[in-house]
């Protein structure tokens, strides 16, 4: 293990180091969001299902562009233009004083994210060694949680479901964030690979290539609807437990268990990616739907704390097992010089992130906060609705890989 650490590149431990603080900074604001537009601004339901679900619609529309950008143009310009506007984005968070203000600054994280994120992802794969890869992508998913951990509490101590203060906070740490990227870009421009710099083919050919993959469609439209399960968490279970008068101190509790589920992946990212590493890659994210599924379910008839607890750790467990090996899943599907462009399409599945708090808004001002099996109930099943594409994915996968293996003949 210690070997393999050192042979992380400079740039990646830079990117893991910095999406840790990022995600720290990000969870003690983000998180609260749909609870103060709710609570402070007095936004319904529906306006907050909205206003929160923009940033991922943003996102959907311009994450395939990100990453074909950045294989056209460099990963280096790309990730300095986003890191930069995203701080500024932030700056906007805290200074927003209406419903309208809000929207436009959730439009534009949702634009910036979309073109970070799979820029850097596509970055870690070009500078990493096939044999260090998935531990790469892990260390960084680690280091989302790690800040996840200690992010929603500390937000909750600076008042983040009635100040817009953290978003100050966050701000100004992606601007340090930005200046050692570009500080480390200078640095190890000698020892970036060459075909980081090289140009992808014409946007017309990389939609059709991506449209054409047998294996590719499937895992985009299947994990669209893990996303959607997964998007409840930060959205419409936190409304539905901040106001449900089953649960004393609803924001409070809430915060506990975004603390949790950080917490519980941190424990068990490595020895679950360790079991889950021995199967065929698409087989945990099947696993991984049917265990938010549940989890969701199991929210929808919770009546005490302890419940909700039970339910985020299985919730937590599903995660993983869906975005852990989602990464690794895309690297061993694309070519070397289309990274970028399937990081980037991948993205395409946040449209979960876009229907998952419209959908719980609905469902919320339909039935109310006090009717959570009528809430959940949907919510789970449309997650559900996933698995088909997935297990498709997984039978053509293995097909794809065994016609590709070369035949052993012996001697």
């Amino acid at each position: 293990m210690k070997q393999h650490l050192r042979q992380i590149h400079p740039l990646a431990w830079t990117i893991i180091v910095g999406t840790m603080f990022g995600r720290l900074v990000t969870s003690m604001s983000i998180p609260f969001l749909s609870i103060y537009l709710t609570q402070v601004l007095g936004a319904t339901p529906t306006q907050t299902g909205i206003t929160v679900a923009v940033s991922s619609l943003a996102g959907v529309m311009v994450s395939f562009y990100g990453g074909y950008i950045s294989d056209r143009i460099g990963r280096k310009v790309v990730m300095m233009v986003s890191v930069f506007g995203w701080a500024c984005v932030f700056f906007i968070f805290s200074a927003a004083e209406h419903l309208w203000v809000f929207f436009v600054a959730n439009t534009l994280n949702g634009l910036c994210r979309a073109v970070f994120e799979p820029t850097s992802r596509a970055l870690l794969s070009d500078i990493t060694p096939p044999q260090n890869k998935l531990l790469v992508f892990n260390l960084r998913y680690a280091a989302i949680n790690l800040g996840v951990v200690f992010g929603p509490i500390i937000g909750l101590q600076l008042g983040s479901a009635e100040s817009t203060f953290p978003f100050m906070i966050s701000g100004l740490v992606y601007i340090v964030y930005g200046l050692v990227l570009f500080l480390q870009f200078r640095l190890q421009r000698a020892n970036l690979p060459e075909h980081v710099q090289v140009a992808a083919p014409r946007l017309r050919d990389a939609l059709a290539t991506t449209g054409r993959d047998r294996v590719f469609l499937p895992v985009l439209i299947g994990t669209t609807f893990c996303v959607l399960g997964y998007g409840h968490f930060s959205s419409t279970l936190a409304q539905y437990v901040a106001q449900n008068p089953l649960f004393e101190h609803g924001s409070q509790v809430f915060s506990y268990m975004l603390s949790l589920n950080a917490l519980t992946v941190l424990v068990i990212q490595f020895p679950i990616v360790r079991v889950a590493s021995k199967f065929p890659p698409v087989v945990p994210l099947i696993l991984g739907n049917v265990l938010v599924a549940t989890s969701l379910f199991l929210f929808g008839i919770a009546e005490g704390v302890m419940l909700l607890m039970i339910s985020v750790i299985l919730f937590t467990i599903g995660e993983v097992l869906m975005f852990t090996m989602m990464d690794m899943l895309i690297d061993r599907i694309a070519k070397p010089e289309w990274k970028g462009t399937y990081f980037g399409t991948i993205g395409f599945n946040n449209l979960g992130s876009v229907m998952a708090p419209i959908l719980g808004g609905l469902l919320l001002t339909q039935f109310g906060t006090g009717n959570g099996l009528f809430v959940f109930v949907p919510l789970a099943l449309t997650t559900a609705l996933g698995l088909p594409f997935l297990i498709v994915a997984h039978k053509r996968l293995v097909i794809r890989e065994k016609e590709t293996t070369p035949i052993q003949v012996s001697a």
